[in-house]
């Protein structure tokens, strides 16, 4: 089954920071009960005066609201999904994922429709849900079915990142995110540092996705040329170190260039898959014109050379590969391995940054 269903990609056996430190991380979770309440998915793209109010009344009724769709009917679901959405949608993440949540007999239901880049020129839609995970219980069963006008389903490129997509007697006009122009501002790289592309994640925050040609790993650079929806604290240990209040998102204060590194999430957000699970499945897929992203992948790791596309993706259809060079932590004192490696005086200048990244990715 293609792996963009199931916005997680397999981890490496083992983690390391930078290819020559070899400072091993590890990598426990810890559950946290994340309620996202279909009263506050706000139609995106809707701009409003106010921030949205959700209530518990409106939560409560959902779920004891009776449903004239068969759950288990995909077409049944996304023309109830379609059916809710207005005429036009913006789909701000960098998969273009449209993610969606609804309850179903008592059942928290979470899913996306996704115009991947890769297929959406040929007619294809990718839709899936599934019953949600929460603190105790894995998420259940996908449906999942890439749709195509043998379902009935017509999907038109009206411009470079404008699609309809059609169902019955339902259209959607759904904008995808225009991050053409995004750069980082001068003088945010280093000379021996290539920029991959821009990266929205589905949290809200903003990245750029940076490859060290020198140590052969990847960055999650914060990019604040916007306002970045977050507060941000310091560690207990470090005001090197900063917390997002909202995200988890952890962050390291680069000593050479202003600027913010991420290196950790929340594990607990990775184990319910919720919008803070980090940027590993939003990748500039809508700007990925050329083979920088696949040759930076494969200098990184010799062991895949020969074996992806353009967009990273297996040939063998096993999943893609994964650039998450960052932590998972439960408490922020599992982040102390990063300053500890920052701040060693055997640590040269040359393998400073080799301390922000974990080394390994694939399936």
């Amino acid at each position: 089954m293609p792996d963009w269903i199931f916005r997680c990609r397999k981890r490496p056996a083992a983690s390391h920071i930078g290819t020559r430190n070899r400072i091993i991380f590890g990598i426990s979770h810890r559950l946290a009960v994340i309620i996202f309440s279909a009263a506050t998915l706000l139609q995106a793209g809707q701009a409003t005066a106010n921030p949205a109010l959700s209530t518990n009344q409106k939560v409560l009724e959902s779920l004891n609201a009776g449903a004239s769709f068969d759950i288990d009917d995909i077409g049944s679901v996304f023309e109830f999904v379609l059916s809710k959405l207005p005429e036009e949608v913006k789909v701000y993440p960098t998969e273009n994922y449209y993610y969606f949540r609804f309850q179903h007999g008592g059942i928290d239901y979470a899913g996306n429709i996704r115009l991947a880049a890769s297929d959406r020129d040929e007619g294809l839609v990718h839709f899936a849900y599934f019953p949600a995970a929460n603190a105790g219980i894995r998420e259940g069963q996908m449906h999942y079915r890439p749709l195509t006008a043998a379902d009935d389903v017509k999907v038109e490129k009206l411009g470079a990142l404008l699609y309809t997509v059609t169902f019955r007697d339902r259209t959607i006009r759904f904008v995808l995110n225009d991050l053409s122009t995004v750069r980082p501002p001068d003088g945010f790289l280093n000379a021996n540092e290539t920029y991959l592309g821009p990266v929205y994640d589905e949290s809200g925050i903003q990245f750029y996705l940076v490859y060290n040609r020198d140590l052969k790993l990847f960055h999650y650079v914060l990019n604040e040329t916007d306002t970045v929806p977050e507060i941000l604290r310091p560690a207990a240990f470090t005001d090197r170190i900063l917390l997002g209040r909202r995200t988890g998102f952890a962050f390291y204060r680069d000593k050479n260039i202003d600027r913010k590194i991420l290196i950790g999430v929340l594990g607990a957000n990775v184990a319910v898959n919720n919008y803070f699970d980090g940027p590993f499945d939003q990748l500039p897929d809508n700007f990925n014109t050329d083979d920088r992203l696949r040759l930076a992948i494969e200098e990184s790791d010799p062991s895949v050379a020969g074996r992806l596309d353009r967009f990273g993706y297996f040939d063998t259809g096993e999943g893609r590969y994964l650039i998450g060079p960052y932590i998972q932590y439960a408490q922020e004192q599992q982040l102390a391995s990063f300053h500890l490696c920052a701040t060693n005086p055997d640590v040269t200048p040359q393998l400073y940054y080799g301390c922000f990244a974990i080394q390994g990715g694939g399936r």
